[in-house]
């Protein structure tokens, strides 16, 4: 069975609009959490936690962070959105 990683990804939630830096900013906290989470459970669950090959590691983090981007520009597991209902609301005036 071939599954279509974006195409999947599609179905689960909308594409990411534009955002501003708030926005942004909250997503990639987002990702760098989920990054951290992911690393740590692959190394406790791992069945390959004794690889020796070099650069495995670095490949592994790099896909687990792969894997995090995706999903928090995707929406994400609310962290983001957490964040962002706790800041103040600015507006931008914009001279003419």
């Amino acid at each position: 069975m071939k599954v279509d990683l974006p195409a999947a990804l599609a179905q689960i939630a909308p594409p990411a609009k534009e955002t501003g830096k708030s926005e942004k900013a909250a997503r990639d906290f987002e990702s760098v959490l989920l990054t951290s989470l992911f690393d740590s459970l692959q190394k406790t669950f791992g069945w390959d936690a004794e690889d020796s090959t070099p650069g495995a590691s670095d490949y592994r983090l790099m896909g687990t962070r792969a894997l995090a981007e995706a999903i928090a520009a995707g929406g994400g597991i609310g962290i983001a959105q957490f964040i962002l209902s706790h800041l103040p609301v600015t507006k931008v005036s914009g001279k003419s």
